[in-house]
């Protein structure tokens, strides 16, 4: 079909689009409901090629992609850990060290196939070349690979320091040696879809397939 949807995929929009419109969404007239459910198999193909509505059925699609991890759920679950002691070592909520800290949130969303060493740890990903190009979330490494914390956006940064010290959030107080991106960023939500517009649309097409 050229690139344009098959017909069971465009069946299978038209029940989300009816569950979209249903009445806990919003109340479709009784003629929309009727005019879906009365479509027929080759006005389901010639709708597939109808623009207005293959753009409304693209950004349909688009809105049931679920992001995984991001670099904010990182900062999100790091900050949990505000105020825990330095353990060398540790990697739980009784005590710390740099490294356990970034397993620790990564590991409170499911990722645990991630190093222990910081060392390690500046291998993954992918490189950032300067903390000017840094996002939230990006993992910043001092000192070869001897120190890392998880930066927070305007030169700051989340950290278990040293020993005798908690896990904190404090400015960037050197120059990384290396920075690496391990998540995305979390996406925009998308827009909500305006169902009066797709009742319109759709009417509008099986109108032009009938004549």
């Amino acid at each position: 079909m050229n690139g344009m949807l098959g017909i069971g995929g465009v069946q299978a929009r038209m029940a989300e689009i009816r569950e979209m419109v249903s009445p806990q969404r919003s109340a479709p007239t009784t003629s929309f409901a009727t005019a879906l459910d009365a479509l027929t198999t080759d006005q389901v193909a010639a709708l597939a090629g109808t623009s207005d509505v293959s753009a409304l059925l693209a950004q349909l699609g688009g809105t049931e992609q679920q992001q995984g991890p991001t670099a904010q759920d990182l900062i999100a679950n790091a900050r949990k850990y505000l105020g825990v002691p330095y353990v060398w070592g540790g990697s739980s909520s009784s005590g710390l060290d740099c490294s356990g800290l970034v397993i620790r949130a990564l590991g409170d969303m499911g990722i645990t196939d991630f190093p222990r060493v910081a060392r390690n740890q500046q291998s993954m990903g992918t490189a950032v070349p300067s903390l000017s190009q840094a996002q939230p979330g990006d993992l910043l490494f001092f000192d070869n690979g001897r120190h890392v914390g998880i930066y927070l956006g305007d030169n700051r940064m989340i950290e278990a320091p040293a020993p005798g010290g908690k896990v904190r959030e404090t400015a960037v107080w050197a120059t990384p040696t290396a920075i690496r991106r391990i998540l995305p960023q979390q996406q925009a939500a998308p827009a909500p879809v305006d169902t009066a517009a797709v009742q319109r649309a759709l009417l509008a097409s099986m109108v032009g397939v009938a004549r």
